[in-house]
């Protein structure tokens, strides 16, 4: 199938994110195999991810990219282990260096005729890391797989491809969009360098139906992705935003949550409802703080999967998200493990919209 590589030309003009609450057609993730993400602590990592597939699968098909052939297997005796159903997820031979496919794998997005189009943005892992090949090529791999169209978004300026992770992006599905000041506009891990405010919103609207952009300030405290949204603020509902919020002023994140609570309040002009979430006690490992966050939810179509901490602010964010989400099955998934490797849930799932065609 070609890649549309110029633009959006030929595609109709209303395209739209779904929000994540929107069907899906399935879930796509990868399976842990490269052990420096986990330093020391990769042996337990497979083992929550068939914990998420058990989770998963039963309300939508779930998408397994494993490294090789080994991977592979290691992935069919651990999901058999949990006893997930083999019709509830299909595994897939595609080399990738890292597992965080919210951020190198293509952003669902659907045209004026309700088909399903891949926004295969560039990826250059997060630019901080250098071994990043592999998992460019993810987008190629989805598009050969499901036969979906896959266009490559250009920057406004023509100065080439966009690059940027879905961890980066919030949509209400309905035009309405959140993204942080230090990931996007910050000259430190800076993806696209001269690409200014406007020229972000320019490809927001082109490419993913968006209206209006909530410009928030900084992430969590410990994100090595410099900043993405999805650790601190999420849509629940077209009007309903979830926010991380840390009430303690001796905390690194207590005056980023102060700072995020103002701009939303200020962007919406009263529009939106705002909840917030704890987070949890600081997660350290080897010294570093890890950026631990219930806001890293993920919604699928008949569950939500909570990231859990051994903490007491677990029982909290279950309880808020249940009642965000009334109509799904709240799971809560042990991270403490997973975080070591600098993400939870949302970060490593990447969701493809079911069209509405």
């Amino acid at each position: 199938m070609s890649t549309d590589v110029t633009g959006l030309a030929s595609l109709d003009a209303s395209l739209r994110m779904p929000a994540e609450w929107e069907r899906h057609a399935a879930t796509w993730i990868a399976w842990p195999h490269h052990e420096p993400d986990w330093p020391g602590k990769l042996e337990p990592i497979p083992w929550v991810y068939a914990e998420i597939v058990r989770a998963l699968h039963a309300t939508e098909r779930v998408e397994v990219l494993c490294h090789d052939e080994s991977v592979r297997d290691d992935a069919r005796a651990k999901l058999d282990a949990h006893g997930c159903a083999p019709e509830g997820y299909r595994l897939h031979v595609v080399p990738n260096d890292r597992v965080w496919l919210r951020d190198s794998a293509p952003t669902g997005v659907l045209d004026g005729a309700g088909r399903v189009v891949l926004a295969n943005w560039a990826f250059n892992a997060w630019a901080k890391y250098d071994n990043y090949r592999l998992d460019a090529g993810i987008g190629a791999a989805v598009e050969r797989i499901t036969g979906l169209r896959r266009i490559e978004p250009q920057r406004p300026d023509g100065a080439g491809r966009v690059i940027l992770e879905g961890g980066a992006i919030e949509t209400n599905g309905a035009g309405l969009f959140m993204v942080t000041e230090e990931c996007l506009l910050s000259s430190v891990q800076e993806r696209n360098p001269g690409l200014t405010r406007e020229g972000y919103e320019s490809v927001f609207r082109d490419v993913l139906g968006v209206h209006e952009t909530i410009w928030l300030g900084e992430g969590c405290v410990g994100d090595d992705t410099h900043g993405h949204v999805d650790d601190i603020a999420r849509f629940v509902d077209v009007d309903t935003v979830v926010l991380a919020y840390e009430n303690d002023p001796a905390d690194d994140n207590h005056l980023r949550s102060v700072d995020n609570l103002r701009r939303l309040t200020l962007s919406a002009r009263g529009e939106l409802r705002v909840i917030t979430v704890p987070y949890p006690r600081p997660v350290i490992m080897d010294g570093q703080r890890l950026p631990a966050s219930y806001a890293n939810f993920y919604v699928a179509n008949g569950v939500v999967l909570v990231p859990t901490f051994n903490d007491p602010n677990d029982r909290v964010a279950l309880n808020t998200m249940a009642e965000c989400f009334p109509d799904r099955t709240v799971v809560g998934i042990h991270s403490v493990d997973l975080v070591w490797g600098l993400g939870t849930l949302h970060c490593l799932s990447q969701q493809e919209p079911a069209p509405t065609a």
